[in-house]
């Protein structure tokens, strides 16, 4: 088959590096058009070199001129600013863009390259999050499509393949726990920066990893199902699995579940969003029954992650209020990040912000940036 033309939005961050990797495995199948990152300029320099890619964006357009000179000597042309990024990815020259850019920054390219009818490969859960309703219309008025990456979603995507016309009874959406599952509610209270990067099975970028300690990442993924495969909330039930194999199950209506299993690699994800309907090896190992035993399943605790609690109000009250809810969380992990709030300081500062959104029950897109704008503000103002 021909090529497959390849956006990656984000190629520097942890997902696009991983896609990278899939590419550089398979370069018979896939071929690099487009790369793009925030402002890290001499990773993402090396990455168009390496790729030979056609065009480079950096968003940070204060760092267009360092850019541009490293690339001066290669065939690249060099872009600047998210409007350059919104126009590109609509290319003819581009057949799937992997929506791989943290937080809400994702959601404007990704309506742009629905808009131009592509496949987007979605690592952004933020975009559903923030703008679910939105984004799935777009998707479904133009021509676009939607394949997950995120593994849990791939993993529903993978069972529902051969679920048939037969309706989903109720979505398993497993978690690992994070860093802080066996942790007290003093113990988490007290948890540095440092702690809470360290997740035990999987390697993210640091706002994603804070985010499964705290259980929020968990809440956007049930955001993100409930758009992804039209389902209820109530349909979907978080479990926590902290052997991370087993990457989620769908019910039926008597009583059969299908698990997409694997380990916890997310170039596995990458590649099937990729090569779809085409599996890929991608060197991210096998299962070994003998050696595995036995997994273990919980309850979440809400008690000690509240972040999750949020995240499902926030989805019952439908509108801007995922919206506001994921502003105040970027804000609030940034915040603890650069230790300036402790741990249970971000599930407050969400709450508060949840609580004080200016509630639009059937938000245009520019409610939702303005709603993003304000939430953002008034998180800001909690932290000092």
């Amino acid at each position: 088959m021909n090529k497959r033309k390849i956006a990656i939005l984000g190629s520097t961050g942890s997902i696009g590096t991983q896609t990278l990797d899939v590419i550089r495995q398979h370069p018979d199948l896939f071929e690099v058009s487009l790369i793009s990152a925030h402002s890290s300029v001499e990773k993402l320099a090396a990455q168009a070199v390496e790729f030979d890619v056609n065009n480079v964006v950096i968003c940070d357009e204060s760092r267009y001129e360092e850019l541009n000179g490293l690339l001066q000597d290669s065939d690249s042309k060099v872009w600047a600013g998210q409007d350059s990024l919104c126009s590109l990815v609509k290319g003819d020259e581009i057949d799937i863009v992997v929506g791989a850019m943290v937080g809400f920054s994702g959601l404007r390219p990704t309506l742009a390259a629905l808009e131009a009818g592509k496949v987007v490969a979605l690592a952004n859960k933020e975009t559903l999050v923030a703008a679910g309703d939105i984004v799935t219309r777009t998707a479904s008025i133009h021509g676009g499509a939607l394949i997950p990456v995120d593994s849990e979603h791939s993993a529903i995507f993978q069972c529902l393949l051969g679920a048939g016309d037969n309706p989903i009874e109720k979505i398993h959406l497993t978690a690992s726990g994070g860093p802080f599952r066996e942790w007290s509610k003093a113990q988490i209270s007290a948890a540095t920066a440092a702690q809470a990067l360290k997740h035990p099975n999987w390697n993210m970028g640091a706002k994603v990893t804070i985010d499964s300690a705290s259980m929020m990442n968990k809440g956007f993924e049930v955001m993100e199902a409930r758009w992804l495969f039209g389902v209820e909330p109530s349909k979907i039930h978080v479990v926590v699995h902290p052997e991370s194999l087993i990457h989620s199950m769908v019910e039926f209506e008597d009583g059969a579940i299908i698990a997409q299993m694997a380990r916890p690699d997310m170039r596995e994800p990458i590649g099937f969003a990729l090569g779809y309907p085409k599996r890929l090896t991608c060197g991210n190992g096998k299962v070994d029954f003998a050696k595995l035993g036995c997994v273990h399943f919980e309850e979440p605790d809400t008690d000690r992650f509240p972040n999750l609690a949020l995240a499902y109000e926030a989805l019952e009250r439908g509108g801007n209020a995922p919206c506001a809810l994921n502003a105040a969380n970027e804000v609030a992990v940034a915040a603890f990040l650069q230790n300036r709030i402790g741990f249970y300081d971000i599930s407050r500062i969400n709450a508060r912000c949840l609580q004080q959104v200016d509630f639009v029950a059937h938000p245009s897109l520019d409610d939702i940036f303005e709603t993003d704008s304000q939430i953002a503000k008034l998180a800001y103002g909690c932290i000092d």
